[in-house]
């Protein structure tokens, strides 16, 4: 067979081709329609007739493809020359899943479309719509786990200018552009969940999950399920299909262990094995799990008196003690007042304010319940309060309790018998380091942090001053 007669041949093979694809398409196919260049109908089969209503196929012969196709797009097929692959096409009955083709001459210009109407009520894309919807659904579900994961605050919600508190956001500033992990150490109510939030909202990782738990909260025989998860019937009572602990939650996010000086002690080897080895296993599983999450750990408890007990383990300690950051309690920030005073009540959206004397009766308390406390006793006021100016006697009704502020004695300040002004000076600095230092155990950074100094100016003081670092 010479060349010419094969071009022959593969034209006459490629005709039946077309003519039989079109054949198998259209007896296969729910309707059937042809237009011209002016889009107006030249063929139809007779199944595609009736499902518009149509006593038979002749009579949209002629007809605009839209005045027997209502939302029919074979005239845009036909303006663009672009083929309109997979659509939806409303019928009076139900939707159909079409594809609509232009159709060339040999010069290769447009002369008409045609359309197919592939499946009938869905039935053949049933596997796959049920799987893209349960997709979305999950997509959904994801969208809004994020959304409720994500922070309310960030360190303008901190509020205070004494130097104590600005020591604190420097030190948290700091600490949000890496992904070492955080103790942020301080009594309860000094607002460490704000600060560890406000950490995330300034990192890399703000766009993904932060996600917290409570150690002291959750019954120790569920927090083990409640940080790594359950595999499915990992025990009696379990989910058939397994849990995602916390911690799967968090990937790629932060993950802020509140209390965690009551974290039990198996879990607490568990969990030294995340930060270091990057993995962990599911409740009832054998899968190892990578694991991306920045740790932010908090606690009220002294844990290095809780090591001495056998009651947290000493490696776990210095792993979660790399950036740590001693938030000082309210009574030794009272400078903040004020403008802490005046933050909460707007939050509360009360019109209140506080007089003078009620400011200065705020400075007075001892503050045993600290920031937490602070809210509860303005709001509390102004619920009870019938007057916009909050008085002296509506903060120490509010109060209850007082427990007033300890104050250096005066016989401190005063000066001994032939002692010069910077004798006098250097015996207080003295005294008051020492003190701070008694308090803290002596830890350097937290009595830094006590004193609103930074570490290396109270190591100068010390040094300055012939104090040791072990007092």
């Amino acid at each position: 067979m010479n060349t010419t007669e094969s071009l022959k041949d593969y034209q006459r093979v490629r005709t039946l081709a077309i003519r039989s694809l079109f054949e198998i398409i259209e007896q296969s196919s729910e309707g059937t329609v042809i237009v011209d260049r002016d889009a107006n109908i030249v063929w139809m089969n007779e199944r595609y007739a009736r499902r518009f209503g149509l006593e038979s196929a002749k009579k949209a012969i002629g007809k605009p493809c839209e005045s027997v196709i209502p939302g029919s797009l074979l005239r845009e097929v036909v303006r663009t020359g672009r083929p309109i692959l997979l659509d939806m096409q409303d019928t009076p009955k139900e939707p159909l899943v079409v594809m609509r083709l232009p159709i060339h001459d040999d010069a290769g210009a447009v002369i008409g479309a045609i359309g197919f109407a592939l499946f009938d009520e869905l039935r053949s894309l049933s596997p796959m719509l049920k799987r893209y919807l349960s997709m979305q659904e999950e997509l959904a579900s994801t969208r809004s786990l994020l959304r409720a994961r994500q922070t309310k605050y960030n360190f303008a919600h901190f509020i205070g200018t004494s130097s104590a508190s600005l020591e604190v956001k420097r030190r948290a500033r700091r600490s949000a552009s890496t992904d070492s992990p955080v103790l942020l150490l301080g009594e309860t109510g000094t607002g460490k969940e704000l600060l560890a939030q406000a950490i995330h909202s300034a990192s890399p990782r703000a766009h993904k999950a932060f996600v917290s738990i409570n150690s002291a909260a959750i019954p120790e025989a569920l927090l083990e399920a409640e940080f790594f998860g359950t595999a499915p019937g990992a025990f009696t009572g379990a989910d058939r299909k397994g849990r995602t602990g916390k911690l799967q939650i968090a990937q790629g996010g932060t993950l802020f262990l509140d209390e965690i000086g009551d974290m039990p002690l198996p879990l607490q080897s568990k969990l030294l094995r995340v930060l270091q080895e990057k993995e962990f296993e599911p409740v009832g599983s054998n899968d190892v799990i990578q694991s991306d999450v920045r740790v932010i750990a908090a606690t009220s408890t002294d844990l290095q008196a809780a090591i001495k007990r056998g009651e947290f383990r000493a490696d776990l300690y210095y792993r979660l003690n790399v950036l740590p950051i001693q938030v000082p309690p309210l009574r030794e920030r009272l400078d903040d007042l004020p403008a802490l005073s005046e933050a909460i009540l707007e939050e509360l959206r009360s019109q209140h304010e506080l007089s003078c004397a009620a400011l200065e009766l705020l400075g007075q308390h001892a503050w045993p319940g600290n920031i937490r406390e602070l809210r509860n006793v303005l709001e509390r006021a102004a619920l009870l309060s019938d007057d916009l100016i909050l008085t002296e006697e509506d903060i120490r009704a509010a109060i209850g309790t007082f427990t007033p502020v300890e104050r250096p004695s005066v016989s401190t300040l005063e000066p001994l018998a032939e002692e010069t002004f910077a004798e006098a000076r250097q015996r207080f600095d003295r005294q008051l380091i020492q003190s701070a230092l008694a308090q803290c155990a002596g830890k350097v950074p937290e009595a830094a942090a006590r004193l609103g100094l930074g570490r290396s100016t109270l190591y100068k003081k010390m040094l300055a001053l012939g104090i040791a670092e072990s007092q």
